[in-house]
Parts: C-alpha cells; sequence; structure tokens
C-alpha cells in the first residue's frame, strides 16, 4: 500500500484479522450495530460549540466514502488526472440542517449503501488494479490503501462517538 503520511493513522487502525474486504464487510455490520445502539437523544448533541452532531458525522462518513470510492475507481480506471482535495467542513456545513431533519433510518440505510457499493467495486478490481497509483492533490496514493482509508476513517469516528458522544 502506497499512501500519505497523514493517512497512517487511519491505515493503523484496521484490524489485522481479516483481509481488507472482509473488514469492510464486518465493519458496516459491527457499525451500524454500535450506531443503532446510541441513545436517540445523542443524535443531534454536539459535545462543544462549533463541533458536529452525530447525524452530521454519520453524513460526512457517507460523503467522503462516495469521494473516497470515486477516487478509487478514477485510478483503477488509469485517469492520470490528478483528483482534487475536498473542504469536508465545507461539506459538512452545507448538509447541516438537512443532517438534522433526517430520520435516523434513512441515514444508516444511505451509509450501508453506499458501503455495499464500496464492497462490490473493491470485489470487482483485480490485484493489479488495487496496486495502482494516483495522484490526489499533490500526494500519491494507492487503490487499495483508499480502500484502508476509508475503513480506518470510519472505525476512527465510531471510536470518537464512544470518547466524546457518549
Amino acid at each position: 500500500m502506497i499512501y500519505p503520511d497523514f493517512d497512517a493513522y487511519y491505515v493503523g487502525l484496521i484490524p489485522s484479522d481479516y483481509t481488507l474486504v472482509e473488514s469492510l464487510e464486518i465493519q458496516l455490520y459491527e457499525g451500524i450495530k454500535f450506531v443503532q445502539n446510541i441513545p436517540m437523544d445523542k443524535f443531534d448533541y454536539a459535545y462543544a460549540e462549533g463541533k458536529w452532531t452525530i447525524k452530521e458525522i454519520l453524513q460526512h462518513l457517507i460523503d467522503c466514502e462516495r469521494i473516497f470510492a470515486y477516487r478509487a475507481l478514477a485510478i483503477a480506471r488509469n485517469d492520470k488526472n490528478t483528483m482534487l482535495l475536498f473542504d469536508e467542513n465545507l461539506y459538512a456545513q452545507t448538509v447541516a440542517e438537512q443532517a438534522k431533519k433526517r430520520h435516523l433510518k434513512a441515514i444508516l440505510e444511505e451509509l450501508s449503501h453506499v458501503r455495499l457499493s464500496t464492497i462490490a467495486l473493491y470485489k470487482s478490481l483485480t490485484t493489479a488494479d488495487l496496486n495502482k497509483v494516483g495522484l490526489i492533490g499533490n500526494y500519491e496514493i494507492s487503490v487499495d490503501a483508499i480502500f484502508a482509508v476509508i475503513l480506518g476513517h470510519q472505525i476512527h469516528h465510531l471510536n470518537f462517538f464512544e470518547k466524546q458522544y457518549l
């Protein structure tokens, strides 16, 4: 795997007991189960002024996974264009009011659909595809590392829920 130093934290969160695709599948169900066990009064709660609510973080996970999966697809398909970075704070700010109004079930369904799509994409790729490297901003990353970042990013936020929100 090739990834920038700042993604090492996310990659380091991935358990080594399973393959990457197995971990993506397991985390889908464990993550949904974990979120379903959060008390309902916590979903619109932010632990400090200016911090995101759990619903906003769930939307953030959905948005990021979609963007990261697109990047994996583009690199796997030999797109040599340098992909742009994105401002996750702007995305979160843009959907903050929508996230508050959305029913938790709808958010979790969308999260599940996005992850199932990510898993299907991963399974459709060859080993050669997974080893391809592309540019995002000014850093190099391999396709398999993008999938690892997707997984580690979700694990990070679920861990953070436990520490700051529950």
